[in-house]
């Protein structure tokens, strides 16, 4: 029994650090989407294999710096408290220390997007439907305007719940200008596995798949290409021509000195 309990941690531990952890959704920024207590299991394996965050995915990750409240303190209880942190470093329950946010991802890096009045929310030069924010909210708050081309490696984030989220647009002041890096993402947000009756797929919304959303990011590397592709298309061709002309000018001499022998 020791042994199968000692395999059944060291699973628990291996799966909590490389595969799937379960979070616990302590707000209601993500409404309707998740509700506060909804529990959704998160994929970090993929980020182990160069998984970067894409647009319309809701992903977990940690505080970049203010964007929380300091946790309150740890039990007093030496028992409770040791019994959390023991549970919490296999995976069973939330850390005390750890402060993790949970948002929809709206813009990756080389993406500029901005939103003025109600909305809606433009990628791109492209505006969004999301039928998945709030019933009754706006897209955009008209008191918070915003446009922001986001650096690479970093995400611009925002909650369902747009007039109940303190995402990045609230915190456009701090270091990073609202933008989360690729390196604070856990992971990403793949089920509601808890409570049984609002188990669902989070799917990645078809707003973020229309055509031309990607044209800021691929125009410019396109252009670069072409650009750099014509000198060297020139330079080739001028070669071939020199080289041409030096293989006709000695087939030419080659033939006269060979005549004789022809006849």
């Amino acid at each position: 029994m020791p042994l199968l309990i000692g395999i059944a941690l060291v699973l628990a531990l291996i799966i909590k650090t490389f595969l799937v952890q379960a979070f616990s959704i302590p707000s209601d920024s993500m409404q309707n989407t998740l509700q506060r207590g909804d529990r959704v299991l998160v994929d970090k394996l993929t980020p182990w294999f160069g998984s970067e965050p894409t647009r319309g995915e809701v992903v977990v990750f940690h505080d970049p710096g203010g964007w929380l409240p300091e946790n309150p303190p740890a039990s007093s209880n030496p028992l409770v408290r040791g019994l959390q942190k023991g549970l919490s470093f296999i995976g069973l329950m939330p850390s005390a220390d750890e402060k993790d946010l949970i948002k929809r991802v709206i813009g990756v890096g080389g993406d500029t997007v901005q939103c003025t009045g109600s909305g809606p929310v433009i990628v791109n030069g492209k505006p969004l439907n999301e039928p998945y924010v709030y019933p009754g909210d706006t897209p955009c708050t008209p008191d918070t305007p915003f446009k922001v081309t986001v650096p690479q490696g970093r995400i611009w984030v925002m909650g369902d719940h747009r007039q109940d989220s303190l995402d990045s647009r609230y915190h456009m002041q701090e270091p990073g200008g609202g933008t989360v890096s690729d390196d604070d993402v856990v992971g990403r947000a793949i089920v509601v596995a808890w409570p049984i009756n609002r188990w669902d797929a989070l799917s990645i919304p078809s707003t973020f798949s229309q055509t031309g959303i990607n044209a800021a990011g691929v125009a410019a590397p396109t252009a670069v290409g072409l650009a750099g592709a014509v000198p060297l298309v020139l330079v080739r061709r001028r070669r071939l021509l020199r080289s041409t002309g030096a293989e006709s000018a000695q087939g030419t001499s080659g033939s006269k000195g060979s005549r004789g022998a022809e006849g």
